[in-house]
């Protein structure tokens, strides 16, 4: 009881020293807030209202049918242009599509002469210009196969594909990016809050202090990841509840309570790492220095941004063995399909046990260190 006492109080102080650390308590508050509304509204991945313009020179029942398919929230409304104002409005950025639809378009059409639709495309915005060209020739393939079937009388195809898009029916990026930048976002101050707080007391010469009382380093370590993890964990339910579903209206399937278990399961794998990244390092910078040679591997591998299939065999196998990847797996299984602790169970259990190894490392780290001074 005394020890827990004394991991209880030390935590305490943990939590007024961050307080009055203006600069992490800035970074804590920046990083579940105006870092993940940029992160979610500035890296879209699919075509949003793209600006088109149409040169409609057949002036048909088919051209006005093409477009007229070009609809939001892809496309805005295509805009009537002539065509000597093509290249000067695509030099000014006015418009990043414009289609010109030739003469007797279908006139040839209906003859089988394949005649040719010009699609120009603004390229400096790429990823609009890359996935967009596509999705404009989709649109009017559409249009021209079934304008044909109508006219010809052509029977109806016996089967129909229908894609059914489950979790992310219009694949927004941002219900995407959003959580994952809230997943990466606890690695990231775990280490950095942790390591901080052991580079902290060294600085300011208080570990000493600290070992000349009647505590043990286990104590003061567990003081560190509890305080630090407590922060974590009410900044994600806070940044989950009014930022990504309040602000960015983001829907969350599933529950946030299990969801915040499985994180602070999984905080004292990070803490843990932050920690003894603390013990190695001599200041600040060095503290950062580690850092990104620690975070950037988690954070790029952990499957947030590319699944483990897609990687070489070798590297997903090793990537098994980190707790970050499993917790990825079990936060997109709670936050997107809605699972409950039955279908999750497994990871945390995993997470619980690789992480408890690590914690085990670090407090042996801590302990050395703390020996030595």
């Amino acid at each position: 009881m005394r020890a827990l006492a004394n991991i209880f109080w030390l935590g305490t102080k943990e939590l007024r020293s961050l307080l009055n650390d203006f600069v992490l308590l800035g970074l804590v508050i920046y990083a579940f807030s105006l870092a993940i509304i940029a992160q979610a509204q500035s890296s879209s991945q699919e075509v949003h209202n793209a600006s088109i313009a149409i040169v409609d020179e057949d002036n048909s029942e088919l051209s006005r049918r093409i477009a007229h398919a070009f609809l939001p929230p892809y496309f805005q409304t295509p805009q009537p242009i002539a065509e000597r104002d093509i290249v000067p409005l695509m030099n000014s950025g006015r418009y990043t599509f414009v289609i010109d639809v030739p003469p007797n378009f279908q006139r040839d059409v209906l003859g089988r002469r394949q005649p040719a639709i010009q699609l120009d495309v603004d390229a400096t915005a790429m990823v609009q210009a890359g996935l967009g060209a596509d999705y404009a020739q989709q649109i009017i393939m559409i249009e021209i196969i079934d304008f044909l079937s109508r006219r010809e009388g052509n029977p109806v195809s016996p089967a129909n594909l229908v894609v059914r898009i489950a979790f992310n029916p219009n694949v927004i990026t941002a219900w995407f990016t959003s959580v994952m930048g809230i997943i990466n976002d606890i690695t990231m101050l775990a280490i950095i809050l942790a390591g901080a707080a052991v580079v902290r007391e060294r600085e300011h010469g208080t570990m000493d202090h600290l070992l000349v009382m009647p505590l043990t380093p286990f104590e003061i370590a567990m003081s560190k990841i509890w305080a630090n993890s407590l922060v974590i964990v009410v900044a994600v339910g806070l940044s989950l509840q009014f930022v990504v579903h309040g602000l960015l209206n983001v829907p969350i399937a599933g529950s946030i309570p299990l969801f915040l278990t499985g994180a602070a399961i999984y905080l004292f794998f990070a803490t843990a790492i932050g920690i003894f990244l603390g013990t190695i390092a001599r200041s600040m910078p060095q503290l950062g220095l580690l850092y990104l040679l620690v975070f950037l591997p988690l954070n790029m591998l952990s499957g947030s941004n590319t699944p483990l299939e897609s990687m070489p065999s070798w590297l997903a196998m090793i990537m098994r063995a980190s707790p970050s990847t499993h917790f990825v797996s079990l936060a997109q299984a709670i936050l997107y399909r809605g699972a409950g602790f039955a279908v999750v169970w497994p990871q945390f259990v995993i997470v619980a046990l690789i992480g408890g190894v690590f914690l085990c490392l670090a407090l042996h780290r801590f302990r050395k260190v703390s020996s030595a001074a």
